[in-house]
């Protein structure tokens, strides 16, 4: 036997091996796999079908004249000699793919944005999302499969942390920052969830302050809630919820809270006393010559309150005349709370199955005033506009496109101000009870709320 045969029956049999241990390989090494064999198999794929893709998709021009005069009369034909926009190298990511195109004369990117879906199709994955860095050019950010999928713990094997979710992510501080800064920074990131291009979904309260999380019923949205508090359970951090469904939702988390409304009458006491705790820490600050509680001293700074609202639309809105003053001081106090407390400690996640113009105009103003966004699967039309679409009205689609299966996914507002379809760690209610309950001795007395206040618990948490 010649050593071409010898070197090719070797070759086949390791293409033999390779075949059946590939489902094995790409199990074990799923990152290994995809830079050695499904991202040149990818890449491959986009150069053989972009110039025809580019065709039908009309994204090609041509430089030969689309008509053409015959005996006087002008003859319209279909453009010839195309020329489609030059492709960049591709840049891989861990299951992403990066491809920069340079758009010909007279294209734009909403061209190319039209073309996604039949990009993800033609190329076969999960999706292809397109922006315009930079004049001239368009970029296609390529996910290779859904990265939200299976969102679970990340926490290596043996290691028990009453099973909360542990996202390996670093907290990037700015440089020279103050040492205020640096614990804002340890006290008010949340980690959640997982965004789409496979980064951690962080809830900045540094960044967007407030919260408007809406959703249906099975949604996911108190899935969220429960990831919320989960994280902040062991941080030295005031837990305030009013929940008027007789505490259904935040009734799991009594130990950890400071205090829990669940009727409209105690919800004004909560939200009058959050007002007096946000001016009397103006007057703090102004003495202090400071313009946030993060600028005070750690030994006379203020502990961070985060005010956890479910149902909004049940505390805003009054069937009976006798509580329409009740209601209406919720509304105007969410709303001063919303306005004053971002820089004094004073923080709002406010959650509903719907938000609508008809709750009044105070949940309008409200709106305005929570820049975090986060949309569940919702039951009608108006509460995805009214949560995304005076930010991103091209994200209403999206949100709209959630189906009954997709619990716990979302689309989100960004801390770098754009919009991503995101998914929230699976915990469930009981867990999250057995965590704050865990945590109970972090809870933080507020005397102002002395008659409402739950039971157990200290005000130190370390």
């Amino acid at each position: 036997m010649s050593s071409n045969a010898v070197l090719s029956v070797a070759l086949l049999l390791v293409l033999a091996v390779l075949l059946v241990a590939s489902p094995t390989l790409r199990k074990r090494y799923p990152r290994t796999w995809w830079y050695a064999v499904s991202f040149p198999i990818l890449w491959g794929r986009i150069r053989f079908t972009w110039r025809r893709l580019a065709w039908e998709c009309d994204l090609a021009v041509t430089r030969k004249r689309a008509h053409a005069m015959l005996g006087g009369i002008l003859i319209k034909g279909k453009e010839l000699d195309p020329v489609v926009p030059r492709l960049s190298m591709a840049w891989p990511r861990p299951l992403l793919v990066t491809v920069r195109a340079r758009m010909l004369p007279g294209q734009t990117p909403d061209e190319f944005v039209d073309a996604a879906e039949a990009m993800a199709h033609a190329w076969r994955v999960h999706s292809v999302r397109v922006s315009s860095p930079a004049r001239g050019e368009v970029e296609f950010t390529i996910s290779a499969r859904d990265p939200l999928e299976n969102v679970t713990s990340s926490a290596p094997s043996g290691r028990k942390h009453h099973g909360r979710p542990w996202f390996r992510v670093s907290v990037t501080t700015e440089t020279q920052e103050s040492p205020g800064a640096a614990a804002a920074a340890q006290l008010l990131r949340i980690f959640v969830g997982f965004l789409a291009d496979w980064n951690a979904w962080v809830l900045d309260l540094r960044l967007l302050p407030h919260w408007l999380i809406t959703g249906a019923t099975q949604s996911g949205k108190s899935t969220l809630m429960n990831a919320v508090v989960v994280e902040l359970a062991p941080r030295p951090v005031a837990l305030v919820g009013i929940d008027l469904k007789g505490g259904m939702e935040l009734g799991n988390y009594t130990a950890r809270l400071s205090a829990l409304a669940t009727d409209r009458r105690s919800a004004v006491r909560v939200l009058s006393y959050l007002v007096d705790v946000v001016l009397e820490r103006t007057t703090q600050c102004r003495i202090a010559q400071v313009r946030s509680i993060w600028d005070l001293p750690e030994q006379i700074r203020p502990v961070p309150i985060v005010l956890l609202v479910d149902e909004l639309a049940e505390l805003c809105m009054a069937t009976d005349p006798r509580d329409k003053a009740d209601a209406l001081a919720c509304s105007t106090n969410l709303v001063r709370l919303a306005q004053l407390g971002a820089s004094l400690g004073v923080h709002l996640l406010v959650a509903g199955q719907r938000v609508g113009s008809d709750l009044g105009a105070g949940v309008t103003m409200l709106r305005s005033q929570l820049s975090g966004r986060v949309c569940h699967r919702v039951a009608d039309p108006e509460t995805a506009k009214m949560t995304l679409g005076d930010r991103f009205p091209d994200a209403v689609d999206a949100a709209q496109g959630i189906s009954p299966l997709e619990r716990g996914v979302a689309v989100t507002t960004t801390n770098e101000g754009g919009w991503m379809r995101a998914r929230s760690a699976n915990i469930g209610a009981e867990q999250a009870q057995r965590i704050t309950t865990d945590y109970a001795h972090c809870r933080v007395l507020l005397p102002g709320l002395s008659d409402i206040d739950l039971s157990g618990g200290d005000t130190t948490c370390r």
